[in-house]
């Protein structure tokens, strides 16, 4: 199968954001606090003012079920008395309200053991250049307009089939946020983005057997987004190719990861190498620098700064500057995820990693799905996982799944209640083809990965 690309191109946009407040007068605020701050005798401080507003309407069998508006604001300030903090937020924007913030963060600080890592960013690895990346795109979309968006997946969906029986409903979601950070240490960061998507979730029925499946498309600009019946027509299509699925015998045979599922594998590598891991000795990849982790095949990069990137930014949590880089290198790890604390802790420079990785992207190879289901030969595609059996301690890995049992390069039947087993450390360095059938999921870009021989324990 293969993802939806036709586009929304029908959408109406916002003339003018909607939000209470310029993005100039939260830089004021977040100055504001920094003064209060440091009349209150902190020695260092960070203050982080953010707005948000936004709208999901969710449609089930062609009726509005929940409509939400959210509209939210935020101060959070963190206080530094020497090697001490503190931190504490509101909602209120006054002057009152920041002075009391800020007393409470203080206190808070005068409570707490001395860190010797803790402390704002040295100014030399602040992001000073931080230029538009085009994240801002409002969608002024009216909530008839919404419903009938999510009507059109579940229309799409029940069109193809009389065997898709139900739905477990469809949403439409435009999101916008805004925020400005301000630092003792000589940071200044603002910015507006928006973040949208569509998703729809369906239900196939034949034989007393029901099976249901789902898609969804997000992107910063509405105009990127796959059109509403591609998604509900897939999400269906998903949905029907999984009945009469049966179980299978244990046995012990390659595994091809489908995109969104190969996404998962990433996060679990970024997980065993970020700061908190590593610092606390809770990682199965302690000390991985310059070691072959992968196979060979495997080529990872972070990217912060692609235009209209979903992980997009010019500075991390902590202000830091973020850099593109090579993550892994023919197998090999070439840096780890750090912000300014963890990277203290270890004895390292930070990453500009606090808050998470931006838009890392796996190097595809040149084969797609349908190849690479030829390529394994014999095997289990799999297209769903159950259950958190990841110990990142240890690598041991053990998920329920469920997908398609493939012979002779070709799908034979649809698969579930099944778990597969390995350990991640030999799943890395088993990787045996990664497929060009990329697909981005929040941070991270991917396509399909084939690993070798893992364990399927069925009937």
């Amino acid at each position: 199968m293969i993802p939806p690309t036709s586009l929304l191109s029908h959408v109406p946009y916002m003339a003018k954001p909607r939000f209470s407040y310029e993005l100039d007068d939260l830089r004021q605020l977040a100055a504001d606090t920094l003064a209060e701050a440091r009349a209150q005798g902190a020695s260092e401080a960070e203050g982080h003012v953010s707005e948000g507003y936004g709208q999901t309407v969710s449609v089930r069998k062609g009726e509005i079920e929940t409509l939400e508006h959210n509209r939210d604001k935020e101060i959070g300030i963190s206080c530094y008395v020497g090697k001490k903090s503190g931190y504490a937020s509101t909602s209120d924007f006054s002057r009152d309200a920041i002075a009391n913030t800020v007393r409470k963060a203080l206190t808070i600080a005068k409570f707490t053991a001395t860190d010797d890592a803790s402390g704002l960013a040295e100014p030399e690895l602040l992001a000073r250049e931080i230029s538009d990346l085009d994240l801002y795109h409002p969608w002024d979309l009216s909530v008839d307009l919404a419903a009938t968006m999510a009507r059109e997946c579940e229309e799409a969906a029940f069109a193809l089939d009389r065997r898709v029986t139900n739905t477990e409903g469809a949403s439409v979601s435009c999101q916008q946020s805004q925020f400005a950070t301000a630092m003792s240490n000589g940071f200044n960061g603002a910015l507006r983005s928006s973040r949208h998507y569509i998703s729809c979730s369906v239900i196939a029925s034949e034989r007393n057997q029901m099976q249901r499946d789902d898609w969804y498309s997000s992107a910063r600009s509405a105009n990127e987004l796959a059109s509403p019946s591609a998604i509900g027509d897939y999400a269906g299509r998903r949905a029907l190719a999984r009945l009469r699925s049966r179980k299978i015998k244990t046995t012990r045979a390659p595994v091809l990861f489908e995109a969104p599922l190969a996404n998962g594998l990433i996060g679990h590598f970024v997980s065993a190498v970020s700061g908190g891991s590593l610092y606390r000795k809770s990682s199965f990849l302690l000390d991985s620098i310059g070691k072959e982790i992968f196979a060979p095949i495997v080529n990872l990069r972070e990217e912060p700064h692609l235009r209209r990137g979903q992980a997009s930014s010019y500075f991390d949590d902590d202000g830091v500057a973020t850099k593109a880089r090579d993550v892994i290198r023919s197998g090999v790890v070439q840096g780890y995820f750090l912000g300014v604390y963890s990277a203290r802790k270890l004895g390292m420079t930070s990453t500009g990693s606090a808050g998470g990785n931006q838009n890392l992207i796996l190097q595809p190879g040149d084969q797609d799905l349908q190849a690479l289901i030829r390529t394994m030969g014999r095997g289990l595609l799999v297209t769903e996982l159950m259950g958190q059996g990841i110990n990142i301690v240890t690598g041991d890995y053990s998920r329920g799944a469920a997908g398609f049992w493939v012979e002779d390069g070709e799908i034979k039947y649809p698969v579930e209640e099944v778990t597969i087993a390995g350990n991640l450390a030999e799943m890395f360095k088993n990787v045996s083809a990664i497929g060009n059938d990329i697909l981005t999921r929040g941070s991270r870009t991917t396509g399909s990965i084939l690993i070798d021989g893992m364990m399927i324990a069925g009937t």
